[in-house]
């Protein structure tokens, strides 16, 4: 690891707002050899319990002329604290590729490391958010079994998936951290990083990276010294992510153009990258959201009104034009 990679940066301690050491890796580690190719690839990230989503993912896939594959980078678990609900996404998750998010490693741990949700919220996000927040994952925590401990443990925080040309970064967070916000829209538009994408490009050989964690989603595409680079950030693919509306998003990266119009992308290379919209049943999921989560509780009041109306964001922010 190269000092320019030496450290994150710094959030306060509390729970839900620091990184664990164990989250982080170097640049460097995209540099080997791909863990597997693709025509067709559809990133999937924050599905956070959401089987009405996955329905709809699958629907999407159905549609494609070549083979597809899934993976799931990380939370999709998180409002399915409940025995059943917990075990129906583990069943339909398991036959494909996956990573795990802060949710699935915080919750796979044999004990409370004091990270909380493992989210490492910076300062912009309020303190009563990132409790709430922490106060979800414990009662997530709590109907985990100790085989489903063990399999999400046993996960791994990145792949490099090869789709035609491209070598592709497949993360949770970012090139250096499972709750890394660097792959955040704002980070990313900010000219005083482009430093530091300059050095990821250049140290991991990746010419996409595939994300999640924010919660936002955002694509990016960068001609650096070191090389183009493209940033796709899916947001969620389970909950909406744009003001007014109702549905998910997933990255797909492939060889052909979509059957599906996409919300916004960008072809390089041979190689398609673009967002789709995952327009699932919102009543059916709601229901079952309400069924476990009352109004009053820690998930209620974080994402009842995101679930219904959408967050203040726009796809023209995260197309960034």
């Amino acid at each position: 690891m190269t000092a320019a990679f030496a450290t994150l940066p710094e959030n306060a301690a509390g729970a839900g707002r620091m990184c664990p050491a164990d989250y982080t890796y170097s640049p460097a580690a995209f540099a080997r050899a791909p863990s597997f190719a693709a025509e067709t690839l559809y990133v999937v990230g924050g599905l956070y319990g959401n089987l009405a989503a996955l329905e709809a993912i699958e629907r999407l896939v159905a549609a494609e002329a070549n083979a597809t594959t899934l993976v799931f980078n990380g939370d999709f678990h998180w409002f399915d604290a409940e025995p059943s609900w917990f075990a129906a996404i583990e069943c339909r998750v398991a036959p494909h590729r996956a990573l795990r998010g802060n949710v699935e490693t915080e919750i796979a741990r044999a004990g409370d490391i004091g990270a909380g949700c493992g989210c490492a919220y910076p300062e912009t996000v309020d303190e009563a958010s990132v409790q709430r927040s922490n106060a979800i994952l414990a009662e997530l925590r709590g109907i985990v079994s100790e085989a489903a401990r063990a399999r999400l443990r046993a996960l791994p925080m990145h792949l490099v998936a090869q789709v035609g040309s491209l070598r592709g970064g497949i993360v949770h967070g970012d090139a250096q951290a499972l709750a890394g916000w660097r792959f955040d829209g704002a980070h990313l538009d900010n000219s005083a990083h482009r430093g530091w994408l300059a050095n990821i490009r250049a140290i991991s050989r990746t010419d996409v990276f595939a994300s999640t964690h924010t919660c936002a989603a955002a694509l990016r595409d960068f001609a650096l010294d070191t090389g183009r680079l493209t940033i796709a950030n899916n947001g969620a693919a389970g909950m909406a992510n744009f003001t007014g509306t109702t549905f998910g998003v997933v990255t797909r990266i492939a060889t052909t153009p979509s059957p599906h119009r996409p919300l916004y992308g960008l072809a390089r290379d041979g190689v398609f990258i673009d967002a789709l919209a995952v327009d699932f049943d919102t009543e059916a999921f709601l229901a079952r959201f309400m069924d476990r989560w009352l109004s009053g509780s820690a998930a209620h009041a974080s994402y009842h009104r995101r679930i219904v109306a959408g967050p203040a964001y726009s796809i023209v922010q995260a197309a960034g034009r």
